[in-house]
């Protein structure tokens, strides 16, 4: 039987959940492989050396330095789990040049430095896979990639990121405030110390990056992903969206158009009926719109040892199946060849992309203050769908408004709140969301 000896950068919570896996599964691996290749975790390479403890950890070779993994003649596999951009691009470009398959989980990598990586893999004949690096096991990137490659794909829209779902889920309950609710996450370990990445959309603005570009054939551009976090939703907004017939999401929203192609990640608010609504907890999910298919949903746990390592592990079955196929013969990392991308494709500005909006703000609670609103609104070509207006539980003299308009382009909301907001008879400033029916 051959061995194939896996080199591991970073061994924290997805490299350890990657030997686990390994360990306890190797038999139904090698059955897989049809008997004819067995795994072996040849070096590790780790930040501190003393907080390993050999026993713990019988067999397993460990270093201080990456980059004395990558170049280790034994090692025929290199599996970036460090993080970061710099080191791991570093390890990653020495790993393409020694011709050695790589397998990561890094999404910010892949989405801000992806392009050059992949135009080295493919000058080198040397695979990438990165399934890990999205949704964590949910195989979302295999099934755009080849799963929906019959189809044109007109939009993705996911859920990303747990500790956002976490957050909004959690701010349902009565009396439910973000700073508690994110103290709260940070204490069950799913938000970090600094947990900007996740509330801020960042995080998810990378995992949006990676499957737009496989989706649509266009270059991975992060730096034009529209990007807004949750902080300022509140518990009241969650509260109407939801008698209004709405749940609140912070969504990654790719699509297309004759325009070109929007790429944002922003809270939103779709119709509960729609199934993606009913996803809470720190679970992700992802629905694809295609031409033929109509539109399919990936649910499951998008973060943590087992399901990301699982991923991780997959990848590595899937190089290893292919490690003596011909270049020509391999599904290419982002679905088409290099010179097969459309690099001529537009991203739409958010301010030209049209969407529905949710409104709520305060308005003096006297005579005309509703004609005066509805009169500027249609000055910028907007209509109400919906309308909900009771007392403010702030100041007895206002009324809070809440509104949900029709499609309109948000250059046009923009120059409709800045009008509303000049009013004597608002309060304060408008709190908008984006609404999203999601193919329903």
């Amino acid at each position: 039987m051959k061995q194939v000896r896996l080199g591991l950068l970073g061994f924290g919570t997805v490299g350890g959940g990657t030997a686990a896996i390994l360990n306890q599964t190797l038999k139904t691996i090698e059955r897989r492989l049809n008997g004819q290749v067995t795994l072996k975790i040849e070096q590790v390479a780790v930040r501190d050396l003393s907080r390993i403890r050999d026993e713990a950890y019988e067999g397993l070779s460990f270093t201080d330095s990456a980059m004395t993994v990558v170049e280790n003649p034994q090692v025929d596999i290199v599996v970036e789990l460090m993080g970061g951009t710099s080191l791991a691009k570093q390890c990653i470009e020495k790993a393409i040049e020694l011709g050695k398959p790589v397998v990561t989980a890094n999404k910010a990598l892949i989405a801000e430095h992806g392009n050059s990586l992949f135009e080295q893999a493919e000058r080198n004949n040397v695979p990438i896979a990165y399934e890990a690096a999205v949704a964590g096991g949910i195989p979302i990137i295999k099934a755009l990639r080849e799963g929906l490659s019959a189809n044109q794909i007109e939009w993705v829209a996911g859920i990303i990121n747990g500790t956002g779902n976490y957050i909004l889920t959690e701010m349902k309950k009565p009396g439910a405030d973000f700073a508690e609710v994110l103290k709260t996450a940070q204490e069950l370990g799913y938000a970090e110390a600094d947990p900007t990445f996740d509330v801020e959309g960042i995080d998810a603005a990378h995992k949006l990056t990676i499957m737009a570009s496989i989706a649509f054939g266009i270059p991975l551009q992060f730096d034009k992903v529209y990007t807004e976090g949750i902080s300022q939703v509140t518990a009241e907004d969650i509260q109407f969206a939801k008698q209004l017939g709405y749940e609140i999401k912070h969504l990654g929203i790719a699509s297309r158009s004759e325009k070109g192609y929007s790429l944002r990640v922003h809270p939103t608010l779709i119709p509960d009926s729609v199934l993606i609504a009913q996803v809470n907890g720190v679970m992700n999910a992802v629905m694809v719109g295609g031409n033929h298919v109509g539109s399919t949903l990936y649910y499951g746990a998008g973060a943590g040892a087992g399901p990301t390592a699982s991923a991780v592990v997959a990848d590595i079955v899937d190089l290893v199946r292919g490690l003596h196929q011909p270049a020509e013969t391999r599904v290419p990392e982002l679905g088409f060849g290099l010179n097969a991308l459309d690099s001529s494709a537009s991203v739409i500005d958010i301010d030209a992309i049209t969407t529905a909006f949710y409104l709520r703000f305060f308005v003096k609670d006297n005579a005309g203050v509703l004609a005066k609103v509805t009169s500027i609104l249609a000055s910028c070509n907007i209509n109400i769908e919906l309308l909900h207006q009771e007392p403010s539980n702030v100041n007895p003299d206002d009324a809070t408004l809440v509104m949900i308009t029709n499609a309109v382009p948000e250059s046009d909301l923009n120059a409709a709140i800045k009008a509303l907001e000049s009013l004597d008879a608002i309060d304060g400033q408008i709190a908008r969301i984006r609404v999203d029916a999601l193919g329903a």
